[in-house]
């Protein structure tokens, strides 16, 4: 015999009845119930009433306590609990994208009305409004994870997410510094306020989050390397420090004499700006604002295009720098497996994949090579 879900419970004989079954938990994780005092006249009666409420239930048809909470008021809930399991930057993020794009579009339809139709049309107002496909796509797997827990709290039956219709991703083209065009930009940096950063930059393969990062401590004279162990990154009014995110990210850089030289000479004036200055701020960064601050990556974006702009450089983003320095090495011959350590990838496969556009020249001098050296 199939035992029947949910409870049954006699209040006055042959009258009243209460019947109760588990219907999930809440965002704290506390079980919920429904319970509801019935007449009937006898028990086989009131089970008969449990089950027609157990099938409602199953299908979506009983209101529960949450029939009429709004997406609205569930995201920020849901945004609640997320706020101690993921980082601070993370949680920025994730509340950026659901108030600025789904909120405004959907946030006061009810959970419960949700339905594919509803999602899809909000998802095609972004796409004709120009909002990039990945950009869509981010949203929609933000939106699917949130609605996936509230199935699994037991608000909604199913995910109104599943089966949609998204744009392509498609990726923005990699611009490179040619090396011609990375001898130029060299030159310019010495003239430069943040010159020595950029120059890292293009030479180290480092990303602008790990060189803001970067303490005088991690540099090794003797050897002319620096070790990467932090990212430096600012949510709100609040700087992070964190060490970086995978082991491989981890990792020791050999750098070319200029560059160190470069550095020691960065060095020393960083020294007399210390000196010079009414009140600094000391945390060992190797660059860093007059009064000791970390650096602002908006100010330096901006500082970055305008001295392109003045060298008569292609429009690049700051992350481009790293692009370049793995293009250079890979146009150079440099062993991927190198390479891709410099960067800091978790294995070569995404090294290639990335700067697959390199491998047809490579394949050339490849084949130059075997040529002369069996004919």
């Amino acid at each position: 015999m199939v035992r029947q879900r949910g409870s049954v419970k006699e209040i006055v004989k042959g009258k009243k009845y209460k019947i109760s079954f588990y219907i999930g938990t809440d965002a704290n994780g506390k079980r919920k119930y429904h319970v509801e005092t019935i007449e009937a006249k006898n028990k086989a009666e009131a089970q008969k009433y449990l089950a027609k409420k157990l099938v409602e239930f199953d299908t979506g048809a009983l209101p529960t306590g949450e029939a009429n909470t709004t997406l609205k008021d569930y995201l920020n809930e849901w945004l609640k609990v997320k706020k101690s399991s993921v980082g601070l930057k993370t949680y920025a993020t994730y509340e950026y994208y659901l108030k600025e794009y789904i909120i405004p579009s959907l946030g006061d339809y009810k959970i419960k009305k949700l339905v594919p139709l509803i999602i899809q049309s909000a998802y095609n107002d972004l796409e004709a409004a120009g909002l990039k496909g990945s950009t869509i796509r981010y949203i929609h797997n933000l939106l699917n994870q949130a609605l996936e827990q509230a199935v699994t709290w037991q608000m909604i039956n199913r995910n109104p997410c599943k089966n949609l219709v998204l744009p392509k991703a498609v990726e923005r083209e990699m611009k490179v510094l040619t090396p011609e065009q990375a001898r130029k930009f060299l030159e310019a940096c010495i003239y430069d306020r943040f010159g020595v950063l950029f120059e890292l930059l293009l030479t180290s393969g480092m990303r602008p989050s790990e060189v803001l990062g970067l303490k005088w401590e991690d540099v090794d004279w003797k050897n002319n390397r620096i070790t990467i162990k932090r990212t430096l990154s600012r949510v709100g009014k609040t700087w992070l420090f964190k060490e970086t995110k995978t082991k491989n990210s981890r990792r020791t850089i050999i750098l070319p004499c200029e560059v160190m030289e470069d550095l020691k000479e960065h060095r020393k004036k960083q020294a007399q700006e210390k000196l010079e200055a009414e009140e600094y701020n000391d945390y060992g960064l190797v660059f860093a604002c007059s009064n000791g601050n970390p650096l602002g990556i908006t100010n330096i974006k901006q500082h970055f295009k305008a001295l392109l702009k003045d060298t008569g450089l292609p429009d690049l983003r700051l992350y481009d720098l790293r692009h370049s320095c793995a293009t250079l090495l890979l146009a150079a011959g440099e062993n991927p497996k190198v390479t891709s350590e410099r960067l800091g990838h978790s294995n070569v496969a995404i090294t290639l994949n990335i700067y697959s556009h390199v491998l047809p020249s490579m394949q050339e001098e490849a084949a130059m090579k075997l040529e002369n050296l069996l004919f």
